[in-house]
């Protein structure tokens, strides 16, 4: 589309040397064109063409884009772009503003480069409907906090060039001195001791894998590739690379080819081949889980980006393996990929490595668009920062609510940090969604001014009869309401969608202060106001963990559904817990969980093979318990324990006996536990019970398990 010149045209002399001094000084720009969206288009179509434009993108409709150079991309895509880089970024506001996607974008802009952004005038960002929001359900007619927050930091920081094409007021446009040496992309001393340290991983000992972290723009990327090329060189014959996307490998392959140099044979797609015939591919991740390579070495780079029970696999397919991605979230994960991740790496190789590069790469030291980022989205957010201690930290525990959206910027990242510390993923996008959804309700536990747990809730349900009733049938979905409409269509009772709930959406708690009871004083607060207000039930939706399951427990809230698909951040089977507050509440709260403890036994085998066993054995023990064995019951039980009655005919009653009261909390602590829940409840076959350890054999194995059932006819309650 083409766009004639507005009435005041782009000097493109002065952009001209804007775009070299930001090169020379290795440092990027936020050009913020504010006002009406067809007059900046106009003046940008008179601008770019005269812009040196290495790679560019525009998030616009396609037929309107300001440059023939430009690539259209649709914004919530933007996270394929993740591990490339441009140098012009032009980003339609006016199509809406999804943060996780601006974010990520932005982190591809080199040095040199300028992100153009199309929206309204600052003082009108309070108001403005962002046609983002009807995708996160936050399209209400009300204030969103979270945009006239960025728009005070705009309106004065150094990174920032506001424009508005044909307003007197447009301020002329200042060019940063250049310095007398210019910025040189070059491998920095981190990526070299980096380099280095890869090179002698992928020589080293197996099951030793290396996971390396940094900011973007760090090099890291880079640094992979080096070191693969490094690696083939002195020996290695096959290498593999997987990522989210091929795109995503794009730098690391282009530093593998020229650190090669004269010894690479053959370059084709996402394949580089030496004169020794040595190969460095590409393998997308379904297929390298699929066809299994023989591979010395894989790398994974942003690794944060994939689901962790792909990541699981791909660490104990290989003897060496290494993975590559982002402290802080633009795909959303930061370092709570890190702190989850660790536990597998700790109980699956303990021999594991950390490297990390701090030193930026493709940009200066210092460059203001970094920390405008950062700032705008709190991507370095860190809830240990309110661990330090200060002279107002000592005294009394207060539970008080909190509305993020009126704090402070320092205690708005100190509560946020808490957050990205305690959850596998947390975004910019939960960032926007805790200040503007009008149903948030949240409280903080601090001591003095220090903040030491935060929780979020969001009020949901209260829908009418009859919406409710099209949501269980399956015929209506709504934005949000996430546990109401689940244990409406899922669990199959209306009356969920049309009492009102108050959900947990996050909880955290300072490292330090944890197992004092604050997380449990959070909670009570939310049930004390559920009480004043009405709430029929309070719940809470989590990637289930026998920690987390025994921590809301202990909060008295109960089981009432487990979702049938992994989640894919975390890997764990969804887990929906309530307390019911009202009478119907407490009502719907009995009939749900009498339901699926009589569905359980049935469900089990076919939807939760992968359940942990820990996971599967305190739901079993804690949902309401079955029908009372008889005396047949008993008989077949004592044959099985005493006899040699076989294992597969009596598989019903000791399926049956597991939800006899007390029979699985009896089995805390037993040796051959998972053994049970894996062959009783799962009906996982005897060779996978023989690989995973649980027992020699079939013999082996129901000699363990008669021995459990005499002792549960032993020493078990009611037996």
């Amino acid at each position: 589309m083409s766009h004639p010149e507005p009435d005041t045209a782009p000097d493109h002399a002065i952009w001209r040397a804007l775009q070299a001094s930001l090169a020379a000084r290795g440092e990027r720009r936020l050009v913020l064109l504010e006002g009406n969206r067809e007059n900046n288009l106009r003046w940008l179509s008179g601008l770019l063409p005269e812009l040196d434009i290495q790679t560019g993108v525009w998030t616009g409709p396609a037929d309107q884009s300001p440059d023939s150079r430009l690539t259209g991309i649709i914004p919530t895509e933007a996270r394929k772009w993740l591990g490339r880089e441009v140098s012009v970024i032009v980003w339609d506001g006016w199509q809406g503003n999804p943060p996780d996607a601006f974010a990520a974008l932005s982190g591809a802009l080199t040095a040199g480069g300028i992100l153009f952004w199309l929206m309204p005038p600052l003082d009108e960002w309070r108001w403005f409907a962002d046609p983002d929001y009807p995708r996160t359900g936050l399209d209400h007619g009300g204030e969103h906090p979270f945009a006239p927050r960025m728009a005070d930091i705009l309106a004065d920081h150094e990174a920032v060039i506001r424009i508005s094409p044909g307003r007197a007021e447009t301020p002329s446009l200042t060019i940063p001195q250049i310095p007398e040496q210019s910025f040189r992309i070059e491998t920095t001393p981190d990526q070299e001791q980096l380099i280095q340290r890869l090179v002698r991983f992928g020589q080293g000992r197996r099951r030793r894998p290396l996971v390396v972290t940094a900011d973007r723009g760090r090099g890291k990327s880079a640094a992979l590739g080096m070191a693969a090329a490094e690696l083939l060189k002195k020996g290695r014959q096959e290498i593999v690379v997987t990522a989210p996307s091929k795109q995503n490998v794009d730098t690391l392959f282009r530093h593998a080819r020229d650190a090669l140099s004269d010894q690479l044979d053959q370059a084709s797609a996402g394949t580089l081949t030496t004169r020794s015939g040595a190969r460095l591919r590409y393998v997308p991740v379904q297929e390298l889980l699929a066809s299994r390579p023989e591979a010395e070495v894989i790398l994974v780079d942003e690794a944060a980006a994939l689901p962790a029970p792909l990541l699981k696999s791909i660490l104990l397919g290989w003897p060496r393996v290494a993975f590559a991605t982002t402290v802080h979230g633009y795909e959303g994960a930061g370092r709570g990929f890190a702190i989850r991740f660790r536990q597998v790496l700790e109980q699956s190789t303990p021999h594991w490595q950390a490297a990390t590069l701090t030193e930026p790469v493709r940009w200066a030291r210092g460059d203001p668009l970094e920390t405008l980022i950062t700032q705008l989205f709190l991507l370095a957010a860190d809830g240990s920062g309110s661990a330090v201690e200060t002279e107002n930290s000592a005294g009394e525990l207060v539970i008080e609510p909190w509305q993020p959206a009126t704090a402070s910027d320092e205690a708005l990242s100190n509560a946020f940090g808490l957050l990205v510390d305690a959850h596998y993923r947390t975004s910019p996008a939960d960032l926007r969604q805790w200040l503007d959804d009008m149903a948030a309700r949240s409280w903080r536990a601090r001591i003095g001014e220090r903040t030491v747990g935060i929780l979020w809730c969001a009020l949901e349900g209260g829908l009418s009869a009859g919406l409710a009733e099209q949501v269980s049938l399956g015929t209506r979905r709504i934005r949000g309401h996430l546990l109401p409409q689940s244990l409406a269509s899922h669990s199959g009772y209306p009356e969920a969608a049309a009492l009102k709930a108050l959900r947990v959406v996050r909880i955290a708690v300072s490292d330090d202060a944890r197992r004092s009871g604050i997380g449990r004083s959070l909670v009570e607060a939310a049930r004390a106001y559920s009480t004043e207000q009405g709430v029929d039930y309070l719940g809470t939706s989590f990637g289930g963990s026998a920690d987390l399951l025994a921590f809301w427990q202990n909060c008295g809230l109960r089981v009432v559904r487990v979702g049938l698909q992994q989640e894919a951040s975390s890997g764990e089977y969804p887990l929906q817990m309530i307390q019911g507050i009202s009478r119907p509440g407490r009502e719907l709260e009995g009939r749900i969980r009498k339901r699926l403890a009589g569905h359980w036994l049935t469900l089990v085998p076919d939807n939760w093979p992968g359940l942990g066993t820990d996971m599967l054995a305190e739901i079993t023990a804690e949902l309401p318990p079955g029908l009372a064995l008889d005396s047949d019951d008993l008989r077949e039980l004592r044959n099985f324990a005493n006899g040699h009655r076989g294992f597969q005919i009596t598989v019903p009653v000791l399926r049956k006996l597991s939800q006899t009261p007390g029979a699985m909390a009896g089995l805390r602590g037993h040796a051959d536990r998972a053994l049970w829940c894996r062959c009783v409840l799962q009906g996982a076959p005897w060779s996978s019970l023989q690989a995973e350890k649980l027992c020699l054999g079939q013999r082996d194995g129901e000699d363990r398990l008669r021995q459990l059932v005499r002792d549960l006819l032993k020493d078990g309650p009611g037996l």
